[in-house]
């Protein structure tokens, strides 16, 4: 006990770690003059804020790509999303909230089950939302992570006035390593541009209410272009791998209409004088080859979430394995 004393005692006397880490340097300086005369945050205001902020080295090394991130498997991948956790929560979710949901989905063209299994993949329906303070994760990466960033400096003014707007602290604010928010993961710049409130309360909250989150969700994919009633994927076959790679290459953006695909040598459901644009997406798993896929415009729309064409099939899975479930669990549904 006599050995812990003087620790203690010296803890007790040292100030708070990293206490005005952010504000004593001069790009963060810069950044509360642009932001305070940009937007009418009194300056004071802003600098109070960061002078509270902590640097997080970890969200520096969760963000960064891996330095040997292996081959890529599109099955292992898969199964990290379609297991038992998320499909049985998934149906628990669906039915808890299929008011919320049968409504987002009529006002907004997308499917249920797409907005169940995107909440899904993103934190296990609300379950894994995250514990990092918002602040304390976008001020690292903002002037601690060069390579990205603008992105982060972008989100944390975004932070600042979605905290105005909500009348909230900005510290009270939690999330991912990225400063990513609640049950759909929005980035401040998402919530403040695409949420909508659902419960009724007037208020929006992705932390606390699955019905925002589901409108919410629901209104991102219908801003960035969900066609309702529109097909997502259809598998294809080609036996040229570099005529595969050519069209993979063409990009993520729908380009690629029937004639070009069958000149290629695709074969696949799409007629060849469909003028419907399509992506040709590759998905492969060391020692099993490579599936190939078309991609239609809610395709594209899904890796507007997450650009990501392995994120965009997951979805797109989980949200088909969710529907057969259902139909099992429920007699005449």
């Amino acid at each position: 006990m006599k050995r812990l004393l003087p620790a203690l005692f010296i803890t007790l006397l040292a100030p708070v770690a990293h206490a005005g880490y952010f504000t004593e340097r001069s790009d963060v300086r810069a950044f509360i003059a642009e932001v305070s005369s940009r937007q009418g945050i009194p300056a004071a205001e802003l600098t109070a804020a960061l002078d509270a902020a902590t640097p997080l080295p970890r969200v520096i090394e969760l963000v960064k790509p891996p330095a040997d991130p292996g081959v890529r498997s599109w099955q292992r991948y898969r199964a990290r999303f379609i297991d038992n956790t998320r499909i049985q929560g998934g149906l628990r979710f669906w039915r808890e909230h299929q008011t919320a949901l049968r409504a987002a989905s009529a006002r907004s063209g997308v499917p249920e089950e797409i907005i169940v299994a995107l909440i899904g993949v993103e934190t296990v329906y609300g379950r894994n939302t995250g514990n990092f303070s918002a602040l304390s994760a976008l001020a690292t990466l903002a002037f601690d992570y060069p390579p990205r960033a603008p992105l982060f400096r972008r989100e944390l003014e975004e932070l600042f006035l979605l905290a105005r707007e909500q009348g909230h602290a900005v510290e009270s604010y939690k999330g991912s390593y990225a400063g990513a928010l609640g049950y759909p993961q929005f980035l401040p710049s998402s919530i403040r541009r695409y949420a909508v409130g659902g419960d009724g309360d007037g208020r929006i909250d992705l932390r606390g209410s699955p019905q925002d989150a589901i409108f919410s969700v629901a209104s991102f994919l219908a801003e960035h272009g969900w066609q309702r009633n529109g097909p997502i994927v259809l598998p294809a076959r080609i036996a040229d791998d570099d005529a595969a790679r050519r069209l993979v290459d063409a990009g993520i953006l729908p380009t690629l209409d029937g004639a070009r695909l069958a000149a290629a040598g695709v074969r696949s459901a799409l007629p060849a004088d469909s003028a419907e644009r399509v992506t040709f997406v590759d998905l492969a798993t060391p020692g099993q080859g490579v599936e190939y896929w078309l991609g239609f415009r809610n395709f594209y729309v899904i890796t507007r979430y997450n650009r990501s064409s392995f994120y965009a099939m997951v979805v797109n899975d989980l949200a088909a394995t969710l529907s057969a479930a259902r139909v099992g669990v429920r007699p005449g549904g």
